[in-house]
């Protein structure tokens, strides 16, 4: 489909998504968002669905402006892929162990490494700007700063809710590696911190929703939140690359007879705000939940854990703010979720897939998010489909 444009207080929405399919709540934070007097733009995504101040899956195209709310607390999460030498002959029948071997090397949860992770000791890990990366630690907010040593040893960690490691076949049968996570408790932490300023600042009382508070240009306080959000997407993008770098290291030993080679990794924020240029004007974008599509520009969209992903190309297309989806999109919440199904659903839902199947993982069962094939083919003016990839492990928080 191509967008369908829905009348909006200062833009209109340009939406990849059937409206009358698009729950109450999250087409009033739409409207919301539309009047913001600093709003040049408003893309939806197929995926999109109710978030905290603005929808997941919404491009927001602002001028001297940036909504923190809006880029959400897991700044810069992202998602990660590299495809294998490996092919699905050369997987075991049982994938358990190789399973346990990822859980072994990469912290899940809430977890951490005992010690902190010297990416210089990792194969081909790129080092050339780490040291210059920590040393900006110190201009980050100092109300963060008693974090230093947690944030040192969460570099290279999962967290929790939908975030995961994958491994994968596509439809040729290469075999993948995917993950999904972002800049762990100090890109919360930072988050909450300027969210908290913003909403106090007198510009912002007169909002229709406090969460869609936001810094202007040529002000201390965007240029300390620009300062700590640039700093906390590197943050994730480096979580995402030690991480595969751990995850290659896991399949190198298990597959060693095979000698795995890996091609270049694709990586991509969903979760971010890039300074971008439309129509004349400098804008700050904002994706919260949404990925860059420029032409020719790879991409990761995943469903959920027993349905499979798609690695895309970008077709440049200006009117989504060169955007596409992150993802399948939500179509219940978490407790919606778990009221609705049990464990032998999800049992049934990720059958061949090795994973946990347990109650804690039940709020991420496949019936809880939308179709993936429905949002690929929503955005097929935004995005091209370059491989179709099912998980064969998976391994979650």
């Amino acid at each position: 489909m191509s967008f369908v444009e829905v009348p909006g207080a200062r833009v209109p929405i340009r939406m990849w998504a059937d409206p009358a399919t698009v729950e109450g709540g999250a087409m009033q934070q739409l409207q919301n968002v539309a009047t913001l007097p600093w709003i040049k733009g408003l893309a939806v995504m197929p995926d999109v669905h109710f978030g905290k101040g603005a929808t997941v899956g919404s491009v927001i195209a602002m001028q001297g402006a940036v909504c923190p709310a809006a880029v959400g607390v897991d700044i810069g999460c992202g998602m990660s892929a590299v495809r294998t030498s490996l092919t699905a002959n050369d997987l075991p029948g049982d994938l358990s162990r190789l399973r346990s071997r990822i859980e072994q090397a990469i912290p899940v949860g809430r977890g951490m490494h005992d010690d902190v992770v010297d990416p210089g000791r990792l194969h081909g890990f790129p080092t050339s700007g780490w040291g210059g990366f920590w040393g900006r630690f110190d201009t980050v907010a100092e109300a963060v700063k008693f974090r230093a040593e947690r944030a040192t040893k969460q570099m290279g960690t999962l967290g929790s809710g939908n975030h995961f490691v994958e491994v994968c076949t596509d439809t040729d049968g290469a075999v993948w590696l995917m993950l999904h996570s972002g800049s762990r408790n100090i890109g919360k932490e930072l988050a909450e911190h300027h969210i908290g300023i913003a909403q106090k600042l007198p510009h912002n009382q007169g909002l229709v929703d406090r969460d869609l508070a936001v810094f202007v240009a040529d002000t201390p306080q965007m240029a300390a939140y620009r300062n700590d959000l640039f700093w906390a997407q590197e943050y994730a993008a480096y979580n995402r690359s030690i991480m595969m770098a751990l995850l290659k290291d896991v399949v190198r030993k298990e597959f060693r007879k095979a000698r795995p080679a890996f091609e270049p990794e694709i990586s991509c924020h969903h979760n971010y705000v890039a300074e971008e240029r439309y129509e004349g004007m400098d804008l700050l974008v904002t994706r919260k939940g949404a990925i860059r599509a420029g032409t020719g520009e790879f991409g990761i969209i995943p469903g959920s854990m027993g349905t499979g992903s798609y690695i895309v190309k970008g077709l440049g297309n200006d009117r989504s703010f060169n955007s596409a989806s992150h993802g399948a999109g939500r179509r219940m919440s978490r407790s919606a979720a778990k009221r609705r199904f049990t464990t032998e659903d999800l049992q049934e839902q990720t059958r061949g897939v090795e994973c946990r199947k347990d109650s804690g993982v039940v709020d991420e069962i496949p019936g809880a998010y939308k179709p993936i094939e429905q949002v690929i083919d929503q955005q097929r003016d935004l995005v091209a489909v370059v491989a179709k990839l099912k998980q064969v492990v998976c391994v979650k928080g």
